[in-house]
């Protein structure tokens, strides 16, 4: 239970996910079973149609973990279009290119291991979407650097924005995550707020912002 929604609404949302074993079952088996953090399933499937819908050329994922969810869009994505993933975990780094070379996208997705912070300052490419599912209380921090690397029309897609249900309200807060919770609640009051951005934040899984950057004229 995430504290996101009522259990019976997850449930039933999951539910209407077609089961199949897809090849990314075992990834996601793996994942349940070693504790890895990797997307819900019905933000896997929201990113799946996001996808489908934006035909992105270029794809930016800040947080790799095994792979999950840089897969998940490769899968939707055209023969020429391209991830690049940020991982700064090295055992991390290697399971996922693994993943990645066993399931034959190697071409497709590119892993780059380092902070953040240091890999973002040095990419000078534009990207059509991108995922944020990184350290959750530096997505501000993160956001400066990769701003002006999104492309006018480009979609942002920020993961655990509700932080099992802490953002929205000061009753579930735990001490040792007050600070996560208050960045959290600034990066969302701050992608709401933006002049040249427009942003609708999803109580699904544990809590997804889609944000919009506008064309500038």
């Amino acid at each position: 239970m995430s504290n996101i929604t009522a259990k019976y609404v997850e449930e039933y949302i999951r539910g209407l996910i077609p089961l199949k074993e897809d090849f990314l079952f075992e990834i996601q088996e793996y994942a349940y079973k070693n504790n890895v953090p990797i997307v819900h399933p019905e933000v896997a499937q929201l990113l799946k149609v996001l996808t489908m819908m934006k035909k992105p050329k270029r794809v930016l994922e800040i947080g790799t973990a095994i792979g999950y969810s840089a897969l998940t869009m490769a899968s939707c994505m055209d023969h020429d279009s391209r991830i690049i993933t940020i991982e700064r975990q090295e055992d991390m780094v290697k399971i996922a290119k693994s993943n990645i070379k066993n399931k034959g996208y190697e071409n497709k997705i590119e892993v780059l291991k380092g902070e953040a912070e240091t890999v973002l300052k040095e990419l000078d490419e534009k990207f059509d979407l991108i995922f944020l599912d990184a350290a959750k209380g530096k997505y501000k921090e993160f956001f400066s650097y990769f701003i002006d690397n999104l492309n006018d029309g480009g979609i942002i897609v920020s993961d655990n924005v509700l932080f099992k249900g802490m953002v929205a309200t000061d009753e579930l807060v735990i001490r040792r995550k007050k600070t996560i919770v208050k960045r959290m609640r600034d990066y969302l009051k701050y992608i709401s707020n933006h002049e040249f951005l427009e942003t609708c934040v999803i109580p699904i899984g544990d809590g997804v912002a889609i944000t919009y950057k506008k064309e500038v004229k």
